[in-house]
This record gives structure tokens, sequence and C-alpha cells, in this order.
């Protein structure tokens, strides 16, 4: 999970493409929009929690486990919060029994988790196998699906092998064809229990963060191209995972598989055309890098391919900074998804600001500047604010945008900082409610087709460069003893009410049932 990159996005529309989308950026005043909504959700809808595996696992180096990029990212001082690490961490790797019993707690039917794919495979290859990498992950399904807790696996939760990091990581097209081969091995071993699938959580975060300004692992920054070239690897990666899935084992495991992106809601900062227009081409940018190929057209939006192509020749290159798909690739990524997962956590105000000063790169490439209302409630994040209302207004515009969809909310949640322990979480219980709301009129108003909502997350655990300072957790760990004891907030028995009621319902109906 990160939501900061609010600030990092690449994609510019003009002002004649406004009239299809103009609903979306008059709505100031909406007399229905924080009017509380009562009614349930399918009887089949999914409810519950995420984690990752490098978050929550510990056990970094023990039997027989390699390195990830995120153990070298951690282990390098300066990179982490007081030089914070998951070598420990929550110690999943240990806990399966308890962790399982903290999700019965709550009620959920579905747990959300990735795979280590240096736990499985110490090498990055199907070469060389680590066999109590690969239990570990048979048991943890198995206890799930004795409690009736169905898997949602992610395949790439940003805890690459380093060793496949020492070979250029996914700046190289080799990881392409390592990535299938990673996917392969894991259909075949689990897919018989398996039958949700997420390919990448987050390209447009780890690519950015790791390639392109070095906040998060491998830590590179290679400004202006490095995001661009992964992501565009990612994306090939991705698709052909999902015919490999499609050709190989859906018609014997007859699972469905994925991608999570990260948006934000963008609303436009004044009623203007060029704020509109602003606003209009922040979400595209946030969503269109990686959600137009695999959604909607098979390719990158064309006035992306035009903006990055002006000012790559602005600065002298002959070609462009943004790579380009072979019309082969474009009819592999065209549908090359089952759903849709969304990460969202929070929403800006965008106004259009151009400036060609600025040295071509990822960030210069935007041409908008995002901010926050004052108003908006705090929490232990800087980018993170609650704003209710934006999720339902991304849910309506994916659904305009890429049509009907199943999408699937992959996380969403709200963070305090590490303190004294406090247990009577007041703020996440609103926000969860608010948030949870939001989905529902989405669902049941707007007609977006709504399949699951999973939470981030099931207990406090490493927030990457964040460490232990922000606390994401429906159950609070406590670092400082070596048990890693997990005690229930109160946000997690509002969480398992909604779940109970499979909604909201009013107290007069409850008493009557």
């Amino acid at each position: 999970m990160q939501g900061q990159l609010f600030a990092i996005l690449f994609v510019t529309l003009c002002v004649g493409t406004l009239a299809e989308d103009e609903f979306l950026y008059k709505q100031f005043t909406d007399p229905e929009r924080d009017a509380f909504y009562y009614g349930k959700f399918q009887e089949d809808f999914a409810w519950g929690v995420a984690t990752a595996s490098y978050q929550i696992e510990g056990a970094w180096n023990e039997d027989g486990k390699g390195p990830s990029v995120w153990d070298t990212f951690a282990h390098t001082p300066g990179k982490t919060h007081l030089n914070q690490t998951a070598d420990v961490t929550c110690d999943s790797y240990h806990k399966i029994a308890e962790d399982v019993k903290n999700l019965k707690e709550l009620g959920v039917n579905h747990y959300r988790f990735s795979l280590s794919w240096s736990r499985i495979m110490p090498k990055g290859t199907p070469d060389e196998i680590n066999p109590a990498g690969v239990q570990y992950y048979h048991d943890l399904i198995d206890a799930l699906l004795s409690a009736n807790i169905q898997p949602m696996v992610t395949l790439y939760h940003w805890d690459m092998p380093q060793v496949l990091m020492d070979i250029g990581g996914w700046e190289n097209e080799l990881m392409h064809a390592l990535f299938v081969a990673y996917a392969d091995f894991c259909f075949n071993e689990y897919g018989g229990k398996v039958t949700k699938w997420i390919t990448f959580n987050e390209p447009t975060v780890f690519t950015v963060f790791g390639y392109e300004i070095g906040y998060h692992a491998p830590g590179k920054t290679h400004l202006g191209w490095g995001a661009y070239r992964a992501g565009h690897i990612v994306l090939k990666a991705h698709a052909s995972a999902y015919h490999l899935y499609d050709k190989k084992y859906r018609a014997s495991q007859n699972g469905v598989v994925g991608i999570t992106l990260h948006a934000r809601w963008y609303e436009p900062k004044t009623d203007t055309d060029a704020d509109r227009a602003a606003a209009h081409r922040a979400l595209t940018g946030e969503l269109g890098w990686f959600a137009h190929p695999v959604f909607l057209t098979g390719d990158y939006p064309e006035v992306a391919k035009e903006l990055i192509a002006a000012k790559s020749r602005a600065v002298g290159l002959t070609s462009s900074r943004f790579p380009e798909f072979t019309e082969e690739e474009k009819q592999m990524l065209k549908g090359s998804a089952d759903f849709f997962g969304l990460n969202h956590y929070s929403t800006s105000y965008i106004e259009n600001k151009v400036d060609a000063s600025l040295i071509p790169n990822i960030m210069s490439d935007l041409d908008y500047k995002a901010s926050e209302d004052d108003s908006w409630d705090r929490t232990g994040s800087w980018w993170l604010r609650p704003v209710p209302w934006g999720l339902r207004r991304t849910l309506k515009w994916i659904k305009k945008t890429y049509g009907d969809i199943p999408v699937y909310i992959t996380e969403n949640g709200m963070s305090e900082n590490d303190g004294p322990v406090r247990l009577e979480d007041t703020d996440r219980v609103t926000y969860y409610r608010a948030y949870i709301n939001e989905i529902l009129k989405a669902q049941q108003i707007d007609g977006v087709n709504l399949k699951g909502y999973i939470a981030w997350t099931l207990m406090d655990n490493f927030e990457w460069a964040e460490g232990y300072n922000e606390r994401f957790g429906l159950f609070h760990v406590d670092f400082n003893d070596p048990d890693r004891p997990r005690t229930a907030r109160a946000s997690a028995k509002a969480f398992a009410q909604i779940i109970k009621d499979n909604g909201f319902i009013k107290v007069k109906e409850k008493s009557e049932l």
C-alpha cells in the first residue's frame, strides 16, 4: 500500500475531451453525497483483509529463503524510518494459527496475501525450489480453507528476489519470462486451492518509487525513463501470465486472474476548464498508464504517448522516453484481466500547472499540481486524508471508462502514528463506516459491478520506508514483545459488525431480526 503517488503521475489530456466527462467535475455540491445510505450487499460479496509477505512474515533468512530487494534496501542505513527492517516484523511465518484465528474473529470470507518469490525460489527461477517456503503457503492456504476463508493470492507485492535485481530487475526484458515461469509454478502448485489471483500490486507505485525517485527498493533514480521502462515490462509480464493461466489452468482450476492498481480521486481545485482538464489527466495518469492497456485498448492513452514524445524531442532525444508496444503485444494486453483490483485511500485537489523549465522526468511530464483541503482530517500518513466520497467517484469513473468490469476494492484503510497503545480507534471506525458506505452507494445507486471489499490491513506491520511509524492494523501488534502479540482494536469489532450485517441495517430493522 502506498497512496502518496498523487504527485507523481504523467498523462495529459486536452481540454477538448472534457465534454463526455463533464459531469464528473461539477459536483462541488451534491445533496446526496454525504447522506448515509442503508442497505445490504449481495450474499456472495467478498469481505476480507489484506497483507503482504514482506510486511508481515519475518523469517527473512530462515528455512532456505533467499534475500529480496526489500531485505537489501531495509538493511541499508538511511533507507527506512529509524533504520527499521522487516527481519521479524509480525512473525507471521511462525503464526499461521494465530493469524487465522483473528481472521475468523473478524468474520471475513476472504484473505488477500502475497507470496514471497524469494521464499519459494531463492535464486528467482524454478531451477531451485525451496520446499520449506512452498510448504509454508500450503499450510496457510489449508488453514484458511479449513476456516471457510478463501485465499486471494498476489504473486508480486514488491519483494523481488535480490538475485534478479542484480541483473537489472524490472528494467531488464528477461524479467518478462522470469515472472511467467514463477507464475506458472505458483498456478500449478496452488491453483487447485486458489481461485482468485492478482498478478501485481500497484505497479505505478513500485516502478515510480523504486526505479524513478529511489524512495523504495531497489532505490534507483533513473529519472525520466526508469519507471516507464519498468512498467512496460511489468505490463507484458502480467499479460503473459494471464494468458498462461487462461490456456493452461483455467479449464481445470476454474479461477480468475486480475491486477491491482492504485488510484486517488482527483477533484478539480476550481471549476475552470484548465483545472477540470488537469484533474482528468491526473486521474487518467494514475489509472491509464496500466489500466488502458489491460482494460481498454491494449495500449497507452494516445495523449500520453504524444505528450511524452514531444517532451522527449524538446530535450534533443531522437525517440520517446515512453516505450511502444508492438501490435502483437497490444493484442496480448487488451482484455488481460478478469477483474479490476482497486487500492484507494484518499483524494486530492488538482490544478493546472505547466512549467517547461523543469528537467524532463516523470514529475515534469504531468502539468498539474496536487493539494489537500485544510478542513480534511489528518491521519498518521501525510498523504492520507479521509475523503469518503472520493472512492465512490473513482468507482463511477472506472465504470464509465472501462465498462462493467468486476471490481474488488483490494485495499482501503487509514493509519495512525506509532506511540502509546490506542485500541479505541474511533477515527478508524468512522473511516471504515464512511468508505464502505460509499461503495454501497456506488454499487446500488450507480450500478458499479462491485464484487468485494478488502481492508488494509489485518494488523500493524512494516510499512515500507516508514517502518513501524505508520500503523494501519485492525489489530494492534506489540513490536517490543518478542512474541508479537496481536490485540483487536475497536475498528476490528466495528468491521466485524459490518461484515455480519453484510452492509448497514437501521437499528429498528436489527431489532426485528
